[in-house]
């Protein structure tokens, strides 16, 4: 068996199926065994329903009077039935789910595992998985629960791999570290689990597989980078000092220290691949500032990538004002920057010597004369196609230097495991002057009394504030408000307020032009999805309201956070939670902290790897068990990707893995 064939050739699999399993990123056979299930259902001891109670249930029964209907508010659909036992009856809803209304058969009997809860006033088991108990293994009493993928349901998939359960004998060993057959058992107790303890078995060879293969990748690249030859800079202490002395405030040590070993690694004759880590507000742009100062003086150009172009316009203004009075020719590329054709000229004539831009320096009419160094803000915003693209503008086969900035803090583990060795600067202290924000958890009811006050406050006083939802629409089963909803009710409480939204949905346009109003002081109130979490500085804003807090990541939370405080003004933020539960341990680890590295290291262990890593490549490293804070495993990996590398011949002898890699090589590279 080829894991790289189609899945097509697999049984039960049909063009048809083939392209619904395209869309949910499954085309080979590979694909399809690493499709791993999400979770399994204990059906050991289902609840009768005459003894069902609020909370997670399982309950084995009949289905009838199965229907859908659509609900009053638009993109709605509710699936409604009645599921019997031989004691009792109970309502089961599902949301969104029409496929249910033809998923059961009456005669048939099936498990079925959700939530028991009270909705409208009357207690229902609310959207819950479905197994028919003929396909469960009685002795065992595990089904493993798959991601649904559009059409591609949990129940259709757990049927097509149960089809290939003779295929499995046939995988081959991917790693030379293990013993022979330890792939093909671990990924049929993964998806024909015998005892939750061979689950965790299982688990834990593939977690080590996956760390392997992220581990090799990032060693593979600087190894590559270390071929590559690139401009040597050298430093020119004396003029560095003299543009320092002229700033308006000093340095702080982190940045003096980052400064320096950016300086040294332009000297040598290899191309830098640094990553420059900072909290919000903590001076990065100074640091790329001091680095792109050095390589003008060295006769260089530098390109400054930002995401949007709003950012890319304050990091223009920001510049300007420090670089301006030292000879230094600097210019904006945006889309819309006026007479680009004669710009792009003096580009490439070599009359500019910092461009600062968006996706428009990666047009294939932009030409450097001698582009030396590439400073890349919030580079995970930027594909590994856009960032190889810059790169490869060098003249004369020589490599730029990297400087790629992140204000996502970054824990200790993920540096080492998925950056390999890449050299990593951190800037852990803020400048002088800022203030602290401080950070209060508000339940739902104290909003009228404790925040609308301050909100109140803090607009007469001539501030601003941001107001963040989750929801761009209304949610009739959350009964999360959205930005629109919350626009209007925020406007009945402060009707001489000028007040907007903004959301990812809007024309960029128009989100910048709202932007740009707000930065301007021309908009009191912003109400928001997440589109601000990275965005421009508002020093004047110094309220931020983050409703439903308890569904965002802490990771998220900080850099929202981080909108607020960003001059010299006390600033405040407000985590406001539904209900009446306990607020959790992320909620009150950011109301006593403001320290992104600490919280980052909180945040891998409460959530893993996927919801930090997720915010700075949009999920694509895709570790679906490994855990980067286990560090027994990663070390051990560690040590086994050294032993593989001695032996060159496993690079040619192992071509599976080598396959496996290449995309851990795409996401781990800053080249």
């Amino acid at each position: 068996m080829n894991l790289f064939d189609s899945v097509e050739t697999l049984q039960g699999v049909g063009p048809k199926m083939a392209e619904i399993f395209k869309k949910a990123g499954i085309k080979t056979v590979r694909d399809f065994f690493y499709n791993l299930p999400r979770d399994y259902e204990n059906y050991e001891a289902p609840t009768s329903i005459s003894e069902i109670r609020p909370g997670k249930v399982v309950i084995k029964g009949k289905i009838d009077s199965i229907s859908t209907r659509r609900a009053r508010r638009r993109n709605l659909s509710v699936t409604e039935g009645i599921i019997r036992d031989n004691t009792g009856s109970v309502k089961v809803v599902w949301f969104n789910q029409n496929y249910r209304a033809k998923q059961f058969q009456p005669e048939k009997e099936y498990y079925f595992t959700g939530n028991f809860e009270l909705r409208n006033g009357r207690y229902s088991l609310v959207s819950p998985s479905a197994a028919e108990v003929a396909e469960i293994d009685p002795s065992v009493g595990l089904s493993p629960v798959y991601v649904a993928h559009g059409s591609l349901k949990s129940h259709v998939f757990r049927r097509l791999v149960a089809n290939s359960r003779s295929k499995f004998n046939e995988i081959p060993d991917l790693l030379p570290t293990v013993k022979p057959g330890t792939r093909k058992n671990a990924l049929f107790l993964a998806h024909f689990p015998n005892s939750l303890k061979s689950v965790k078995g299982a688990r834990d060879y593939l977690a080590y597989e996956e760390l392997f293969e992220l581990i090799l990748a990032a060693k593979l690249n600087r190894q590559e980078n270390e071929k590559l030859k690139a401009v040597q800079i050298p430093f020119d202490a004396e003029k560095i000092k003299k543009l320092v002395g002229n700033l308006p405030f000093r340095l702080t040590n982190a940045q003096r220290l980052a400064a320096w070993e950016i300086f040294k690694n332009m000297e040598q004759g290899t191309p830098m691949n640094r990553l420059l880590q900072g909290d919000v507000g903590s001076g990065k742009t100074m640091v790329a500032a001091l680095a792109s100062y050095e390589a003008i003086l060295n006769g260089f150009q530098v390109a400054f990538l930002a995401p949007t172009a709003i950012l890319a316009n304050q990091h223009y203004e920001s510049l300007v004002k420090i670089l301006n009075n030292f000879g230094v020719k600097i210019a904006l590329l945006t889309g819309a920057t006026k007479k680009k054709t004669e710009l792009k000229r003096d580009i490439s004539d070599g009359k500019i010597d910092l461009i600062i831009g968006t996706h428009a320096l990666l047009t294939d009419d932009t030409e450097f004369k001698n582009l030396a160094l590439v400073v890349i803000d919030e580079q995970h915003r930027f594909g590994v196609e856009q960032r190889q693209k810059l790169l490869l503008k060098s003249p004369d086969g020589l490599a730029p230097h990297l400087l790629a900035m992140t204000a996502t803090p970054i824990p200790r583990s993920l540096q080492l495991t998925i950056f390999g060795d890449l050299d990593v600067s951190i800037l852990n202290e803020l400048p002088k002057g800022r203030q602290p924000i401080a950070t209060k958890i508000l339940s739902e009811i104290e909003t009228k009394n404790s925040l609308y006050p301050k909100i109140r406050e803090t607009i007469n006083a001539g501030q601003q504030v941001y107001w963040v939802c989750k929801a761009i629409d209304d949610d009739p089963r959350t009964e999360t408000m959205s930005v629109k909803s919350r626009t209007e009710k925020l406007k009945g409480v402060f009707p001489k307020a000028k007040i907007e939204f903004l959301h990812g949905r809007m024309k960029p346009a128009e989100k910048d032009d709202i932007m740009e109003r707000f930065s301007s002081g021309k908009i009191q109130i912003l109400v928001s999805t997440t589109v601000i979490e990275v965005g421009v500085d508002v020093p004047n804003a110094t309220l931020m309201a983050i409703e439903n807090a308890e569904s965002y990541g802490l990771a998220q939370l900080h850099q929202l956070r981080g909108r607020v405080g960003r001059g010299k003004l006390a600033s405040s933020c407000y985590l406001l939670t539904t209900g009446d539960m306990r607020p959790s341990k992320r909620l009150m680890e950011l109301e006593k902290s403001t320290d992104g590295f600490y919280l980052a290291e909180v945040d891998l262990k409460l959530r893993g790897p996927g919801e930090i890593y997720g915010a700075l490549q949009h999920g694509a490293l895709d570790l679906r068990i490994a855990s980067l804070s286990d560090t027994r495993l990663i070390h051990r990996a560690q040590v086994d990707v050294m032993k593989f590398l001695q032996k060159p011949e496993n690079m040619l002898k192992y071509k599976e893995l080598m396959v496996g890699i290449t995309k851990y090589q795409q996401i781990t590279t800053l080249n």
